[in-house]
């Protein structure tokens, strides 16, 4: 018996041709069949009307800072060395309610912009966001903040068991809720004992779990690695055993050729943030991807931009094509196909998840709809080149995550979006800021 169906609706496929006038049935979580709408024999269950709708699989941010979504407009314009100077001193403020708020605001969105599945980086308070993802109906990779070097605020300086301890506990939060997987992490390399690295490398492979850590986002990053090691970062990691196809390389902007082999060699995946990375650096994405390594994109965070990945599509491509496409002539470099495979499917294998992020009978019913009759997207004459051209995260209709619907006809459905907005209003008012 099915328990949902989208009626008379337009389907992105795997292979990136549009099927219209299709009915997707869902059964158990799991896309059951695609069929003409005239075929349908479905039964009685929910339907959602899809007439003038594209479904599409839900897209994957590959890395998101849940800790910084109350850093939203506070850091464009800054000068260097945010991190240290902004985001660290203001995650080190955070507390169990504050995180709360943060998770529930994340939440909200990225299921008004279509984000069905994140991996978080990792912050603090941890398992007051899982309480709320787990509520949101989301899918979710989490992290907790690992670092152990001197120096730190009171509030977050710890030992390398005590690092580790916080992610065995996220880890055991989010057995409680079952589209939530726990990561363990290196939150900034250079602020990670070696004592801490291996730690948490044999901990992770342990237990099966993904390991992630920002990799090669600054010069000087490479440079701590370098001095004390005559290694490069992944070269490092190399040395120690931890690089393997468990291994999220998030940022990876500055990869040298050796690094590239070693990430190919040990199937490791990457994660890129456009708009954030735009002020640090350039990616070799073509590179990667010719050496078969999975690369997503992730906005960051809140901070950097928001949590819109149809923002970071865009970015992307603009990126790619000026830095590769200009000089070799070539306006394709980086296609539209591909781009929004990198932050559907390509997002979905890197968090472990291979059998979302397609739409296709017998994979997982993470997907969602999208408004087609709007003057910025209607007409076109190639649909899947006007998802990146022009549509936005309020295009975005319905969502459904493993067969349940979070958000109908922009209703969310899971979150009580006035009451979460009026906390944010508080919030603004307590800090001077409304």
């Amino acid at each position: 018996m099915a328990d949902l169906i989208v009626t008379n609706v337009s389907v992105l496929m795997k292979d990136g041709h549009i099927r219209p006038h299709q009915d997707v049935t869902i059964t158990g979580g799991i896309i059951s069949a695609i069929e003409d709408a005239a075929s349908s024999q479905a039964g009685d269950c929910r339907r959602i009307d899809g007439q003038d709708k594209l479904l599409m699989p839900g897209l994957a941010d590959s890395h998101m800072h849940t800790g910084q979504q109350l850093l939203k407009g506070r850091v464009l314009d800054e000068l260097p060395m945010i991190w240290t100077r902004i985001m660290l001193p203001f995650e080190s403020t955070l507390t169990p309610e504050l995180m709360k708020l943060s998770a529930e605001l994340a939440a909200l969105e990225m299921i008004c912009s279509g984000t069905t599945a994140f991996v978080d980086a990792g912050s603090y308070h941890m398992e007051e966001a899982a309480a709320v993802y787990g509520q949101s109906g989301l899918r979710g990779l989490l992290s907790a903040s690992t670092m152990d070097e001197d120096g730190l605020p009171a509030s977050i300086a710890s030992t390398a068991d005590e690092a580790l301890a916080m992610t065995d506990r996220l880890w055991d939060v989010c057995q409680n809720f079952p589209r939530l997987k726990t990561a363990y992490s290196l939150r900034s390399l250079i602020s990670c004992s070696e004592e801490l690295i291996q730690k948490v490398s044999c901990r992770a492979r342990e237990r099966g779990a993904l390991l992630q850590a920002h990799m090669n986002e600054y010069p000087g990053e490479i440079n701590f690695f370098l001095q004390r090691k005559q290694l490069r970062p992944a070269e490092y990691l190399d040395s120690l055993g931890v690089l393997g196809p468990h291994f999220i390389s998030a940022h990876s902007l500055l990869l040298s050729e050796s690094e590239k082999e070693l990430y190919q060699k040990h199937q490791v995946k990457v994660c890129h943030c456009p708009f954030s990375n735009c002020g640090k650096g350039v990616p070799d994405t073509p590179s990667l991807l010719q050496k078969g390594i999975c690369v997503g994109l992730g906005t960051d965070g809140a901070a950097h931009g928001g949590l819109s990945l149809w923002n970071e599509m865009k970015i992307f491509r603009s990126v790619m094509n000026l830095a590769y496409g200009v000089p070799q002539g070539n306006p394709a470099i980086m296609p539209a196909s591909q781009v929004i495979a990198m932050a559907t499917e390509n997002g979905y294998r890197l968090m472990g998840e291979p059998e979302g992020g397609v739409i296709a009978p017998g994979k997982k019913a993470d997907f969602i709809t999208l408004s087609l009759r709007r003057p910025h997207i209607f007409p076109t004459g190639n649909l899947v080149n006007t998802l990146l051209e022009c549509v936005t995260g309020g295009d975005v209709q319905d969502m459904v995550v493993d067969g349940q619907v979070l958000m109908e006809n922009r209703q969310v459905l899971t979150l009580d979006e006035e009451r979460i907005l009026f906390d944010a209003e508080n919030y603004l008012r307590r800090q001077n800021l409304l």
